[in-house]
């Protein structure tokens, strides 16, 4: 990702939530998410957060396609030895096209090249869609559940790990 895919970025991260989240969140906040909004957010993170790596997926007559994000894990103020896959999202009209296992791929690639020993993310406890398409990646989850509220509607989140290394791809 370069700067300059931002606004791309931005376009699959907001179509992305509109689409995966209808349902189990406030409607009026997704409606009310702003892609120009969220392109300077993630102008101000790709300039500001060099721990973290951005990867996108592109097509030749399209762009951008697909956004990964991931880097090191932090609790509590703390980081960890192990990575977290902080978003991955994919245009909706590319959803079950390939895309989405592509990036997984060469986000467990990279972590495991930069060492991680696992992976982690969080994940809305309801969102069937997105836990079969994680724990066909080879992450289950690990009993740990993080409370979420989005305009004061509980949606929980599950985390879910994987370990990583020269075996990860078998």
């Amino acid at each position: 990702m370069t700067i300059d895919d931002c606004e791309a970025v931005a376009t699959v991260r907001v179509r992305g939530w509109q689409s995966a989240y209808a349902g189990l969140m406030p409607q009026t906040h997704l409606d009310a998410m702003d892609i120009a909004e969220d392109a300077e957010r993630r102008r101000g993170f790709f300039t500001a957060a060099r721990e973290v790596v951005n990867v996108v997926a592109e097509r030749t007559a399209s762009g951008v396609v697909g956004w990964a994000a991931y880097g090191p894990y932090r609790e509590n103020g703390r980081r960890l030895a192990r990575g977290e896959l902080y978003a991955i999202y994919v245009s909706p009209e590319r959803t079950g096209t390939g895309v989405g296992r592509a990036l997984m791929a060469e986000v467990l690639a990279r972590a495991t090249a930069a060492g991680y020993p696992d992976l982690a993310l969080w994940v809305l406890r309801e969102n069937a869609p997105a836990r079969r398409f994680y724990a066909r990646a080879g992450f289950r989850p690990d009993g740990a559940e993080e409370p979420f509220e989005v305009d004061g509607v509980p949606v929980p989140e599950v985390r879910y790990v994987r370990s990583l290394g020269p075996s990860w791809a078998h």
